[in-house]
């Protein structure tokens, strides 16, 4: 099904503030905003890690769901949030730009990660904060792709930056939806294909895909296995892949949608991360079982039994020295020889 895309509409400006500033501020916005951080001084690099992102200079960002944004430099982690004027304590996404600054979703709005210059540890923020541009949404993804747009995913509708303005991207829904939180509408993963389309995932809706003029809209009518997506993956081949919130994960190859639902454990559960390895095999976590594995033919589980001690995975990741990372409740992991292990702010860290 094919669809005329919708009407755009211009929103306000920007706000930039610089992160290393930890005097109190007299920012309104800043002040208005309750500080809500827990103590970042325990072991884990979290209780809830959402994000997993390798900067330019092989730094490691990690999104947490209540300090903000975790900063490995290579030396020590870093924390910065609302008093670092970071505006966010949940990090909902992360992604960069062409001239590799980093891109954040967060509970505040958006927040960009400008680098100073090439010193890893010299950066500012730049806050777009939701409560001046956006309405007061939370933010649940983000997407930079090959033109240096930015995407992002409020909670009932989806932005896009231009450079100088943020433009409402109206997706072609048979009904409004509102919500500051969460709605039908919330793109939990937006994602652009080896084809330039722009693919939105939605909380009730299923799949669009929007291939810069026209719409198309993967639905249980068409196979999938659940409206609410909640990831979206390109693999190798092209195909691409969707974890949802009911019912496990599909393959879309070409024009047909393939359910895995031979394992039970599988074909019901939640899965909010999927991830394609350098080897080609495709991960993903499932509520309740930690990670799978799948080679193509068989699906290998990392649970309690791999060391893996967190049974609902948010973030599956491998960086550039092939170290294998997993995060979400329960802090940070790395695979080591087939087993995992549990990183904290005190490593280990190779």
């Amino acid at each position: 099904m094919k669809i005329k895309q919708g009407t755009w509409c211009i929103l306000l400006i920007i706000v930039a503030r610089s992160c290393h500033s930890q005097s109190k501020s007299t920012d309104p916005i800043l002040n208005s905003i309750e500080n809500t951080i827990t103590d970042a001084s325990s072991k884990q690099i979290a209780e809830y890690i959402r994000n997993i992102y390798e900067d330019k200079f092989g730094g490691l960002w990690f999104g947490t769901n209540g300090l903000g944004v975790a900063h490995y430099d290579g030396e020590k982690v870093n924390y910065y949030s609302i008093p670092e004027r970071f505006y966010g304590e949940q990090i909902t996404g992360i992604s960069e730009d062409q001239d590799k600054n980093i891109w954040f979703s967060t509970n505040q709005g958006i927040v960009q990660c400008l680098w100073d210059n090439e010193d890893s540890k010299s950066f500012t923020f730049k806050n777009y904060p939701s409560m001046v541009h956006f309405g007061n949404q939370n933010f649940w993804s983000i997407l930079v792709d090959s033109e240096n747009k930015v995407w992002a995913g409020a909670a009932a509708g989806i932005y896009v930056f231009n450079g100088l303005f943020w433009d409402e991207f109206v997706l072609p829904l048979d009904e409004k939806t509102e919500g500051h939180f969460i709605s039908k509408s919330t793109s939990w993963s937006i994602l652009e294909d080896s084809n330039k389309n722009i693919w939105i995932s939605t909380n009730g809706y299923g799949v669009f895909k929007f291939n810069g003029k026209d719409f198309t809209n993967y639905t249980e009518k068409d196979g999938l296995s659940d409206n609410s997506v909640d990831v979206i993956i390109e693999d190798k081949n092209g195909d691409m892949w969707f974890g949802t919130r009911f019912g496990g994960i599909n393959k879309l190859t070409d024009s047909s949608i393939h359910h895995f639902d031979s394992n039970k454990d599988i074909a019901m559960s939640e899965v909010c991360s999927m991830y394609e390895d350098k080897k080609g095999n495709i991960w993903f976590s499932a509520e309740g079982y930690g990670v799978f594995k799948y080679d193509g033919k068989s699906f290998t589980n990392y649970g309690t039994n791999k060391g893996l001690k967190v049974k609902a995975p948010q973030v599956i990741f491998e960086d550039s020295q092939n170290r294998f990372w997993v995060g979400g409740g329960g802090g940070l992991y790395r695979l080591e020889n087939d087993h995992f292990i549990n990183v904290t702010t005190d490593g280990p860290w190779k």
